[in-house]
């Protein structure tokens, strides 16, 4: 999965920038990285959210017990890899359909809990077990969310493109080339947010605003 997003999104991570900067290397634009992943999974899945977002996906090469999926609804789109340990549980939690998947669990929960002073959207992170990484874009308040599980079951890697656009996808090789230097794993049981970058270690449980670090 692949999803590519402006700086008028999220502003790119000072250690990437860092790290590309020590190290300069050959990078490619968000337009051609786009491209070029199209090129690589002729079956590839693309979306373009006006001038700043770009989503991807394919289910070429995925796991069986860890595929992708997408999913918008009421203008907040998600990319979800992995499986949930507690999708049932989760579904009865938020009185969803046993029909509901995972991609569809984590857009509902993340309205839920946005609507829903005093909880923080993200929030939902942490009631969730298993495997996985996901990336939300809620359109209507232009906030990004990208989380993956505590242990980095699911690969996720992020970098910045020559025209510094913030990338994340699963597959490193891929970002390695648009990206060069300025390319890392996502941290594990990382989240990030639109105005700043910061890391949340996300327990077993839910976390508190003590876990996090900026």
């Amino acid at each position: 999965m692949l999803g590519v997003f402006s700086s008028s999104i999220v502003s790119p991570p000072e250690e990437l920038v860092a790290a590309g900067s020590r190290t300069p290397s050959p990078k490619m634009t968000a337009a051609a990285l786009r491209k070029w992943f199209e090129e690589k999974n002729p079956s590839a899945v693309s979306v373009e959210v006006g001038e700043h977002v770009q989503l991807a996906y394919t289910h070429q090469n995925e796991s069986p017990f860890q595929p992708r999926s997408f999913a918008v609804k009421d203008e907040v789109f998600c990319l979800f890899e992995g499986a949930l340990d507690n999708l049932g549980n989760l579904r009865q939690q938020y009185g969803l359909a046993k029909s509901t998947n995972e991609v569809l669990l984590v857009i509902e929960a993340y309205k839920a809990l946005r609507d829903r002073a005093p909880y923080p959207a993200n929030h939902v992170v942490g009631h969730l077990s298993g495997s996985f990484a996901f990336i939300v874009f809620d359109k209507s308040t232009s906030t990004l969310f990208v989380a993956s599980d505590q242990y980095g079951k699911v690969p996720l890697y992020w970098g910045i493109t020559a025209d510094g656009y913030v990338a994340f996808a699963d597959d490193a090789e891929l970002l390695k080339g648009a990206c060069g230097k300025s390319l890392a794993s996502f941290p594990q049981g990382g989240l990030t947010s639109i105005s700043c970058v910061y890391y949340i270690t996300i327990p077993n449980s839910a976390y508190s605003d003590s876990d996090r670090i900026i």
